[in-house]
């Protein structure tokens, strides 16, 4: 991101371009998978776009780089200001549900910028997303200053400004296309098969130790049944789940992702009855992977256009619990197995 000083009442503000270049683009390719999301920061403060003057208008963001560098790349051939509320790293949505892109917070920020100094008007422009944060009447009434609640996509500011600051009723409508939610599995796939790679290990060496046979015979025999069952249930919940979810069945995540593990856990059990008639190796997998799934796809709530604080909680205290028994169940089949092979050898 390249940056310069102009020169202010209030003092240098920086000057970004609204042009993103490579190493950018390789920033948010990299926090898509999870790579140091939580310090891909901004300074909050005040930033300018173009040639901006104190008739400028002044838009409100969040300093999780990639909402900046979405921000200011929307803003080509604009002179405007910028001003970065400190949400920990956390974009504007998540932000304003958590109480870091709100009131108080944007009050601290009009003053340390110096805003007042700045600008000759008394307008900022807050993304829709960030309403429930800001309260614009205390807003107006501690610093003078008229909040208005700007278009959900960066993409629409130019029109947003160019009608005058009015939105239309696109611009207030949150979309979630299949490739907006593929853009988002890799947050979520990353993490789940860290873990899943560890459970694979552990249970393929439980394996080889309780096995009937040789202890590296045993580990390919039932090693590749438990890879491939885990990569199904990661498959399943994390990356099947966002991708149909507007058509699975049930209204929560975890019942989407138990549908989609069952269904993925079925074929599994068809494929291995068909091709080796031995179908007890399975067994365990037609509760686990389900169990899994269901636990993955919830994962996905914080990525959703239409979940709410206690929409999730009330979800966990039913799911949870059943997730967990789903597993231990599970757990409990696949030792079960392991000894009914050995006592069937010995």
């Amino acid at each position: 991101m390249n940056i310069w000083n102009i020169s202010t009442p209030a003092g240098p503000v920086p000057r970004v371009s609204t042009r993103l270049n490579l190493a950018d683009r390789l920033g948010m390719c990299r926090v898509r998978w999870g790579i140091g999301r939580m310090s891909y920061t901004v300074e909050p403060g005040l930033y300018a776009v173009g040639e901006p003057d104190q008739n400028s208008e002044v838009l409100v963001t969040a300093n999780y780089r990639m909402t900046f560098d979405h921000v200011r790349s929307a803003l080509s051939n604009l002179d405007a200001w910028i001003l970065v509320l400190d949400t920990n790293g956390i974009n504007v949505w998540c932000a304003a549900g958590k109480g870091t892109f709100g009131t108080k917070e944007l009050l601290s920020r009009i003053e340390a910028s110096g805003l007042t100094l700045v600008i000759n008007h008394r307008r900022l422009i807050v993304p829709q997303l960030g309403a429930v944060g800001i309260a614009a009447h205390h807003v107006k009434e501690l610093s003078g200053f008229r909040v208005l609640y700007g278009p959900i996509e960066a993409r629409d500011i130019n029109e947003y400004l160019a009608n005058g600051l009015r939105a239309s009723g696109s611009m207030r409508r949150k979309t979630f296309s299949v490739r907006e939610r593929a853009a988002l599995i890799p947050m979520e796939l990353l993490p789940a098969l860290k873990y899943m790679a560890v459970i694979a290990v552990t249970l393929t060496l439980l394996a080889g130790l309780m096995g009937s046979g040789s202890f590296m015979s045993d580990v390919l025999r039932f090693g590749k049944t438990t890879i491939a069952s885990l990569l199904l249930a990661v498959a399943a919940g994390a990356v099947l789940v966002p991708l149909l979810l507007p058509y699975l069945p049930g209204r929560s995540f975890s019942m989407k992702g138990f549908w989609m593990g069952l269904a993925t856990a079925l074929a599994v059990f068809l494929f291995v009855l068909k091709t080796t008639g031995s179908v007890m190796i399975v067994v365990p997998w037609i509760v686990l992977i389900p169990a899994l799934s269901s636990f993955l796809a919830m994962n996905f709530t914080g990525s959703s256009t239409y979940t709410s604080l206690s929409g999730v909680r009330r979800e966990m205290r039913i799911a949870v619990p059943l997730q967990a028994a789903a597993s231990i169940l599970g757990v409990i089949l696949w030792f079960g197995t392991m000894l009914t092979e050995r006592g069937r050898v010995l």
